[in-house]
């Protein structure tokens, strides 16, 4: 049980109890509050109160949560590769071949399972079986992922997302010499009619979705991008490279596989470079960057020298 308590100051007597509450600390959001409330987590001198109580002077209010219980994940002692830390947020570098949250196949060895040993308060933060969690990355792409440690900055990060706030920029290695220094793919991307796990771009259905990209160089039939997708449709910047017929290097399911390589791909040569976004509580701009992994950066300066 977690417990919280304060003394009405003189300024902030004749304020209700759920607005006194959530002007006074950063994790709960006023919604939450009054459901907590609602359910007597809360009281005023030793006596359970409404929302709508209005305060006094020098009246004793205190709050106690029980910490939510996650669904059978598991705490595991993972490294984890931290980029930014605070009381609201941190931001990881991802490596490739990790999951972000359990799924069936997936229990263990997730990067949910890492931050519940890292976090001891993060369980629940966003639904209990993928907490903290506010966007995802692909199993096999590497990169910055933003974890939210509370509700307030849940609700935040999950908002600037919704309304495309942040600004992200990828890194890839694609098949193929992409002829235009920069350019726009625009395509709906939906569900693949046949290959369920697949999709695909098309331009009578599916949801809007937009990328663009900056060609960073040029190393004999691979193209070095960067890349930045305005949208966040599930594997939006795989689907459109490969509908410009440029899969990107070692992805096996969007034809990015190359045969007879001396040089292997061993996964999608794609990678979260960048993200640029609001801090959730103070509102200060921040950029969290995580530079280019060993197996894309060795593939680059391998052909760079041939």
């Amino acid at each position: 049980m977690r417990r919280f308590e304060f003394l009405v100051d003189p300024n902030d007597q004749a304020l209700r109890l759920d607005v006194f509450l959530s002007e006074s600390q950063n994790e709960f959001s006023r919604s939450r509050l009054k459901k907590l409330i609602e359910q007597g987590h809360a009281s005023v001198n030793d006596s359970l109160a409404q929302a709508k109580y209005k305060l006094k002077a020098g009246d004793r209010v205190i709050l106690s949560v029980c910490p939510p219980i996650v669904s059978g994940i598991e705490a595991e002692s993972i490294p984890l590769k931290i980029i930014y830390e605070d009381e609201a947020m941190l931001a990881v570098n991802k490596p490739a071949g990790m999951v972000v949250h359990p799924a069936p196949g997936h229990a263990k060895g997730t990067l949910v399972n890492a931050l519940l040993s890292h976090c001891s308060d993060l369980s629940g933060i966003g639904g209990v079986e993928r907490p903290g969690i506010v966007h995802r990355l692909d199993k096999d792409t590497s990169g910055v992922v933003l974890i939210a440690k509370n509700e307030i900055a849940h609700r935040s990060l999950a908002g600037q997302f919704k309304n495309r706030k942040i600004k992200k920029t990828y890194l890839a290695l694609v098949r193929g010499v992409v002829k235009s220094a920069s350019g726009i793919i625009d395509t709906s991307i939906g569900r693949h009619k046949i290959n369920r796990k697949k999709m695909t771009a098309t331009l009578d259905q599916g949801r809007q979705a937009e990328t663009r990209y900056k060609v960073l160089e040029t190393l004999g039939h691979f193209t070095y991008i960067q890349l930045f997708p305005k949208t966040g449709r599930t594997h939006q910047i795989r689907v459109h490279l490969a509908s410009i017929h440029h899969p990107i290097l070692g992805d096996k399911l969007y034809g990015g596989i190359i045969t007879g390589s001396y040089l292997k791909m061993p996964r999608q040569a794609l990678h979260a470079h960048k993200i640029e976004i609001e801090h959730p509580i103070n509102k200060l701009p921040l950029v969290f960057e995580a530079s280019l992994p060993p197996d894309i950066n060795n593939y680059l300066l391998a052909y760079r020298q041939n």
